[in-house]
């Protein structure tokens, strides 16, 4: 196991990739209160044949490995991320991927570091922190196999709040990427970030020139689609892609397309940084 320390709190993170000149460090942020699984297994497989990449899957503080007691706000969350991108990308450019929650993070790190972060890219990605003003549609399933309901029972499916596509894959897939997360996640700890989620450092670089991808499901009642596509005009170079027959697990039920859209983003970044 790997870790950075930042204001005294161990912060765990796993490393893929070759390191040194000439290579791209990819930082991963994942959503709340998962971990480095969700965004691990959605994003390696688009690596697997893109060489020259690093990429750092980061816990955040009190969730996976990355246990913080003292910590009691999403500001308290950006700045201990943000000095472990600090320790573990001390120099050159490197882009940053945020899911959910981290997405949110993402943008604050591209605020933060507008000249060397290459790229950015957020999938389902958190706008607008306080729940109440969120732009949702509304909950609804789109496909249910009926081997599936009959397996783990309709009321399970009935309590998912995530899928809209409830296939063997999809649920085997939740259960494997979502679910030791939520279970490592600190109750006490989450419950203090919950209570201030909305954080006070900036999110929208003043000028951001760079490669972005926006990704958001069409069936997404958990954070939307419309908020995301206020956020166009702060990006120039942004791909915006509202994916239908998708929801908050967006890379899980459109894996294609998903995959599809990343790669093409990195062909983006790629692009730009030989310009």
């Amino acid at each position: 196991m790997a870790y950075v320390e930042v204001d005294g709190v161990q912060v765990h993170y796993v490393e893929h990739g070759p390191a040194g000149p000439g290579v791209t460090t990819a930082v991963m942020v994942h959503g709340f209160p998962v971990d480095h699984r969700l965004t691990t297994s959605a994003f390696e497989p688009v690596f697997a044949d893109r060489p020259g990449w690093r990429r750092v899957y980061v816990d955040l503080p009190g969730m996976g490995r990355t246990a913080a007691p003292g910590v009691g706000s999403t500001d308290d969350v950006f700045r201990i991320l943000r000095g472990a991108v600090e320790a573990l990308v001390p120099e050159g450019a490197y882009v940053v991927v945020g899911q959910s929650y981290g997405g949110y993070m993402a943008r604050g790190l591209a605020a933060a570091d507008p000249e060397r972060v290459a790229g950015l890219a957020t999938v389902v990605m958190l706008v607008e922190p306080r729940h109440e003003l969120r732009q949702l549609p509304v909950r609804r399933v789109l496909v249910r196999d009926p081997e599936l309901a009959e397996r783990v029972g309709v009321e399970a499916l009935e309590a998912e709040e995530v899928l809209v596509v409830q296939t063997e894959e999809t649920w085997e897939r939740a259960r494997q990427e979502v679910d030791p997360g939520l279970a490592a996640a600190d109750p006490v700890v989450t419950a203090r970030i919950e209570a201030s989620y909305a954080g006070t450092f900036p999110v929208e670089p003043a000028a951001f020139e760079k490669p972005v991808l926006i990704l958001v499901g069409r069936q997404d009642s958990m954070t939307g689609y419309r908020d995301a596509w206020g956020l166009v005009e702060h990006y120039p170079r942004a791909t915006f892609a509202v994916l239908d027959r998708a929801g908050h697990a967006l890379n899980i039920e459109q894996p294609a397309l998903f995959g599809a859209l990343v790669r093409e983003w990195l062909d983006r970044v790629e692009e730009a940084q030989q310009a």
